[in-house]
């Protein structure tokens, strides 16, 4: 095989707006395309990944599934994106504003969830 590096990750979400503003407008990440079913409604949004890749939200009809912070539940556990150290404050602060809680902290990251539950963790690993 000659795999070459990331190219993208897809969630699926129940309001796929809302969770895109998440990513968009909280994290920073560029809006890139929207994809429309044959009807004319939104079917996926896809958003840029700072170094690289999207990550592409899609539509879904079902309700979120609730998790603990810890599961043992296989699948995807959480989306887990690069800061620099000297930039943790202005995250969690940045959080804070807009009443997004801290479900975790370790000395390297934080972690969040989206609208929708889906852990997002921001680190600065293994940086001190």
């Amino acid at each position: 095989m000659d795999v070459q590096g990331f190219h993208h990750v897809a969630i699926q979400a129940r309001d796929i707006e809302r969770v895109t503003g998440f990513y968009r407008d909280l994290l920073g990440f560029p809006e890139l395309t929207r994809h429309l079913r044959p009807d004319g409604s939104l079917r996926s949004i896809w958003v840029g990944v700072p170094g690289g890749g999207f990550l592409a939200i899609e539509a879904a009809g079902g309700e979120p599934v609730p998790t603990p912070f810890r599961h043992e539940a296989p699948g995807l556990l959480l989306l887990a994106f690069r800061i620099p150290k000297a930039a943790r404050s202005e995250v969690v602060a940045a959080f804070a504003s807009v009443g997004v809680p801290l479900e975790h902290e370790t000395r390297w990251t934080v972690y969040v969830r989206d609208p929708e539950g889906n852990r997002v963790a921001l680190s600065h690993h293994p940086e001190d």
